[in-house]
């Protein structure tokens, strides 16, 4: 008998332990929520119906690309090497950029490489990114801080936007997080 109310004891004491640590835990999570809530006010990327700012640069075949020869809806992505979450959604952007409608022309595709600090295995992963995105997009190599990122305000990757002119003729936003679950030019 004297067993079974130690037992009974041990495992009380056991629960209350429990529960104090995880109250602990919540209340830590809730002043790590505020303060990410704090440092991320700003949003990763721009917003549904935000102007995209101006840019102009080249793809890596040389093709120009800015703000003023964008036409029709256009899939903007953007990749970062060093990106896990990048490596696993390159293959569906592909597939759902391959069956974009108008082609090539309407998918730019931007890998996003800091000079900083690269590597031989980041650099060898940049050039498999654009490899793989050569065969269905515009293709361009830039910096963190480089021209269609700015424009976009991208701070987190992979990014899939769509803009499109709106009847004004100023490039906004239509599709800030391009689902490519669903086939190219069908909205969910």
């Amino acid at each position: 008998m004297t067993v079974l109310i130690a037992a009974v004891a041990l495992v009380a004491t056991l629960c209350t332990l429990n529960l104090v640590l995880t109250l602990g835990v919540v209340k830590r999570l809730r002043e790590h929520t505020e303060i990410l809530g704090s440092v991320q006010g700003e949003p990763v990327r721009l917003e549904v119906g935000a102007e995209v700012g101006e840019f102009a640069t080249s793809t890596t075949l040389g093709e120009p690309v800015a703000h003023d020869l964008v036409a029709g809806p256009v899939l903007f992505g953007f990749f970062s090497p060093t990106c896990e979450p990048c490596r696993d959604k390159l293959p569906r952007f592909v597939e759902y950029a391959r069956r974009q409608p108008g082609g090539r022309s309407q998918v730019i595709a931007t890998v996003v490489c800091d000079g900083a600090g690269e590597g031989a295995a980041t650099g060898d992963t940049a050039a498999e990114f654009v490899t793989e995105l050569s065969r269905v997009a515009q293709v361009v190599v830039e910096e963190s801080d480089g021209p269609l990122g700015t424009a976009f305000a991208v701070r987190a990757f992979p990014s899939v936007l769509r803009a499109d002119r709106a009847s004004d003729g100023r490039l906004l936003v239509v599709d800030d997080d391009v689902s490519l679950g669903h086939p190219a030019g069908v909205t969910a």
